[in-house]
Order: C-alpha cells, then structure tokens, then sequence
C-alpha cells in the first residue's frame, strides 16, 4: 500500500475533500442515498466521467460507499459512510465560514453570488 505523508491532519482532510465537485456530492448524499443518475441530475455541469471519478476516490477514501442491489435493471445507490457522516459537520462549518467571508467581501465591494 502506498505511503501518504501530510504535513498536518488538516493536510488529509482537505485532500479528501479536494476536487471541484466533491463537496456537491456529499451535500447530496448528505440528504439520502442516491443513484448515479440521480447525482448528475442535481449537479449541473458534471460529466459522467468525473462523477465516476469523484465517486470512486470517495470510496477509496471511505467516505461514501456504492450498493448494488440484485435486481433488473440493476440499481446501484451511493450514501454517505458513518465516516462520510462525520465529515458533514466539517463541511457545514466551511459552509458558515464561507457566507459570512462572502458577506464581508461583498461590504468591501467586492462582486460574490453563489
């Protein structure tokens, strides 16, 4: 298994959730589990390609996992992990942090939307 070095944990936390479309995932999956299908409807603008992609570090990092359930047509869903979960209440407080640095910047003339 390869060997990861972080300079500080902050450095680990921030690798796992690194990446443009991570975080809209697991605010997603946040809510309920979901379909793939599901996911690339709610998030405009990603591919089928790096939503795969996204997913699969996800479940590399065991912060969601994917069930296949045994059925016709198939049906794969994704959900936050009890680790994933955990994770909600770190990006809920980036979240916060994030308007009211916006809401500041904006006092200062500066131009921010979501």
């Amino acid at each position: 298994m390869e060997e990861k070095n972080y300079h500080m944990s902050m450095d680990l936390t921030l690798s796992v959730i690194n990446g443009k479309w991570k975080s809209m995932i697991l605010c997603h999956l946040g809510k309920q589990p979901m379909r793939n299908g599901e996911l690339l409807r709610k998030i405009s603008g990603i591919s089928q390609k790096v939503l795969t992609q996204q997913l699969n570090e996800l479940i590399d990092d065991k912060i969601v996992q994917r069930v296949s359930y045994p059925v016709l047509p198939l049906c794969v869903q994704y959900s936050l992990t009890e680790e994933g979960k955990s994770l909600q209440k770190v990006l809920i407080d980036m979240s916060i942090w994030g308007r009211k640095h916006a809401a500041k910047m904006a006092g200062e003339g500066q131009n921010i939307s979501f």
